[in-house]
């Protein structure tokens, strides 16, 4: 649906531009001159507006919740850089001022922190290591925090009433949720050893849903559209998996059984591909669907001050139609931040799962042959 929101909005937009520069060249009647100069405005607010969509998407040292004029509402971040020729230096990203001014010898332009000299020129004889807190970071440790937060109050009230004991208070949001990915998740692809799982299926579970509903909040990060953070979470699978491995998977994965011999040439390096490209499309899936969910609201968002900065009622008029499809794809991204944290779990039991049967997957009970998309 959100690829489809993309497409559609893309094609709407390319051909309103069209139209409104037609009607534009005929209303005003205007030289060649004045109608390449307004083109050009246009194109440049254009790619303004994707910056700043841009901006919003990626990783900052600043959390930025709204502007107004020349009044930007940020909560600037802690700025640590560490050079051999300086030493550290640690300081607000609000001394860069919007990146307006440099500070202590550095500049920060598009987010990447550069050494400067006396004359305002980059140094590049200086070495400079940026270990700052960006809001991705500091949006993911207070998810961690969030996290142990809630199954540590949840595992101490088991604790204290016992396992068979009724569910109070917020028990009764997480216990659902417990249950269905136990039962729905990890028994179906790990079955007898699904408890030796459990854990790190909860833990991958809740911590990517955590960071996709933390990711919706307006003015946050959006930490599960980092292409690096999916890249851990996928590296961590792909270690379980390794080491849930045995002879009988390797055997299958160097010497396919029961396939001529000139297939199994073609099929060995394929197996050893698959290894890496299982996790790898848990990484791209995440991170493509988390992604394209903020682009397109956000591109909803911007389509209110487009229409206002060509006609001022243009942008009071569109402004219902703008926030009704918003407010759509914002729920829709609630529910896809429960469906991507479910699909990446469930993946990694299926590979995990897959491990214990053979290099080709596993047969059902009737000797059938499982098939998994990635």
């Amino acid at each position: 649906m959100k690829y489809i929101l993309a497409v559609a909005f893309s094609t709407f937009m390319m051909f309103f531009s069209n139209v409104s520069s037609a009607q534009e060249k005929h209303e005003n009647g205007e030289g060649q001159h004045a109608v390449a100069a307004e083109k050009h405005g246009e194109s440049h607010e254009e790619e303004k507006t994707g910056d700043v969509i841009i901006h919003h998407v990626l990783d900052s040292h600043e959390f930025h919740f709204f502007s107004y004029g020349d009044i930007h509402a940020t909560l600037p971040l802690p700025i640590i850089i560490y050079s051999p020729e300086r030493g550290l230096s640690v300081f607000s990203s609000a001394r860069f001022e919007e990146g307006k001014e440099d500070y202590n010898g550095y500049r920060i332009v598009k987010e990447k922190i550069v050494p400067v000299d006396a004359a305002g020129n980059v140094d590049a004889s200086v070495r400079a290591f940026d270990l700052s807190m960006t809001k991705n970071v500091v949006q993911m440790f207070i998810g961690i925090i969030l996290l142990l937060v809630i199954m540590l109050s949840v595992a101490k009230k088991y604790k204290a009433q016992g396992a068979q004991s009724v569910p109070t208070g917020f028990q009764n949001a997480i216990e659902p949720v417990i249950t269905f990915v136990r039962d729905d998740v990890a028994k179906p692809n790990l079955r007898e050893r699904y408890q030796k799982y459990l854990p790190y299926l909860l833990t991958v579970f809740f911590f990517i849903l955590i960071n996709n509903i933390l990711g919706l909040i307006p003015g946050s990060a959006n930490v599960t559209g980092n292409i690096a953070f999916t890249l851990v979470l996928s590296v961590i699978s792909l270690i379980v998996i390794l080491i849930s491995t045995d002879g009988h998977f390797w055997a299958h994965i160097f010497w396919p059984p029961n396939v001529p011999f000139l297939v199994k040439l073609i099929l060995i390096p394929v197996e050893l591909l698959g290894i890496f490209i299982k996790p790898a499309a848990l990484m791209i899936r995440l991170f493509a669907n988390m992604t394209a969910g903020h682009i397109v609201i956000l591109s909803f968002v911007s389509l209110i001050f487009i229409f206002g900065k060509m006609n001022t009622g243009a942008g009071y008029g569109f402004s219902p139609v703008s926030l009704a499809f918003t407010i759509f794809i914002y729920v829709v991204e609630i529910l896809v931040a429960f469906i991507q944290a479910f699909i990446f779990t469930n993946l990694t039991a299926v590979f995990i799962g897959q491990t214990f049967e053979s290099g080709h997957g596993h047969d059902d009970k009737n000797g059938h042959h499982e098939e998994v998309f990635v």
